[in-house]
């Protein structure tokens, strides 16, 4: 699956243009406050129906504009799709694949996307939830039939917690709650062994990026569930032990839903001890990781969205990621203040950025101040 081109329409500080991209590497070359960070922005919006930047997502509307819209069409083995997102400032939004409703059948067949943006390292840094969901992400786009059981599991879950309010109210009894413990420990042991089989997939590969990136002892990534249990039978009886306890609380206090991916280097946790540059290449590493996973499995690789990724790597470093994105197929958009920043080896289309505007360099720097102008 590749992107082909992107048109922005009163998005940020972009002008109103289409920009078509390349099949492998896109780098987004420019000045600070160009608009690079906000072309990445936009084409996430349209994929995913949702910023990666802010929570609050009129935000994205420029200054006067009655609306932002983004479409970016997909190109998969030849047949094409369109996906648009657009906000208006009266609060009319919409997300759509080839004009229809963005629906969990049509979002399951887009193409996964990977995010690296400088000021947003909550997947490393952040809560568990942040690195639970992403790691069931994983295993959703390595192996779609276990997917279901995070499903099965939020369901069960939801309908404990809600059993567990009626049993603190008086009008249901401990005893009901059988049924749905059963179920949330079938679930919840399935996804426990899938969360288990992804992170032991990507542990080796991580290992080796955050070496090639510079982190200054060995990199781990680690599982740690909050049960022990090995088989439902056992996780029903751990939240059978609970019961009391949950309906004084209210809620299920124990289950994957609670699970941590321990992201460390040198044996300690990067998201206490890292510095900044350290979670940064904790990050890239854990994307470099699931890249490599999912071209081994021969599923769709991620859309690579890299932000300012070379400002902080020696020329050495450089080398060393530019090689790890010419490995196998897939597309990557990279953003950096200067061209030169990518080395020469990399195979790549490159963007010129200035005051919001894209031109795609031909013939050199002088085709795109050519282009700027007309």
């Amino acid at each position: 699956m590749l992107v082909t081109r992107i048109r922005v329409l009163g998005f940020r500080n972009l002008r109103t243009q289409e920009v078509e991209l390349g099949p492998r590497i896109s780098l987004l070359w420019g000045l600070n406050g160009s608009g690079k960070t906000n072309l990445l922005e936009a084409l996430y919006m349209a994929l995913a129906g949702r910023s990666c930047r802010t929570r609050t997502d009129r935000e994205t509307i420029a200054f006067g504009e009655p609306m932002a819209r983004v479409e970016v069409e997909l190109d998969d083995a030849g047949e094409v799709s369109t996906f648009l997102w657009s906000l208006a400032r009266a609060g009319d939004r919409r997300h759509l694949r080839d004009g229809a409703p963005m629906s969990p059948e049509l979002a399951d067949r887009r193409p996964p996307v990977a995010v690296f943006l400088p000021d947003r390292l909550s997947l490393v840094k952040g809560p568990p939830a942040d690195r639970r969901a992403h790691v069931d992400g994983l295993l959703a786009a390595l192996w779609p039939a276990r997917a279901e059981a995070r499903r099965r599991y939020g369901r069960a879950l939801a309908q404990r917690n809600a059993l567990l309010g009626r049993i603190r109210a008086g009008i249901a009894t401990e005893d009901s709650l059988e049924a749905w413990e059963l179920e949330l420990a079938a679930s919840g042991i399935d996804l426990m062994e899938a969360r288990r089989d992804a992170v032991e997939l990507l542990a080796p590969e991580f290992a080796s990026a955050a070496s090639d990136l510079g982190l200054p002892a060995e990199g781990s990534l680690r599982y740690r569930p909050r049960s022990d249990a090995s088989t439902r039978e056992g996780l029903a009886a751990e939240l059978a032990e609970r019961r009391s306890a949950d309906v004084e609380r209210g809620y299920s206090q124990h289950g994957p839903h609670l699970d941590e991916l321990e992201i460390a280097v040198g044996g300690r946790a990067i998201r206490r001890y890292g510095s900044q540059g350290e979670q940064r290449a904790a990050l890239l590493s854990l994307l470099f990781a699931e890249r490599r996973a999912l071209l081994e499995a021969r599923r769709n690789p991620p859309l690579l969205l890299l932000d300012d990724v070379m400002s902080e790597l020696d020329p050495d470093r450089r080398e060393l990621l530019s090689a790890r994105l010419a490995e196998g197929p897939g597309q990557t958009l990279i953003t950096s203040t200067e061209a030169a920043h990518l080395p020469a080896t990399a195979e790549r289309t490159e963007i010129a950025m200035r005051s919001g505007a894209a031109a795609r360099e031909v013939g050199g720097a002088d085709a795109a101040d050519q282009a700027f102008a007309a």
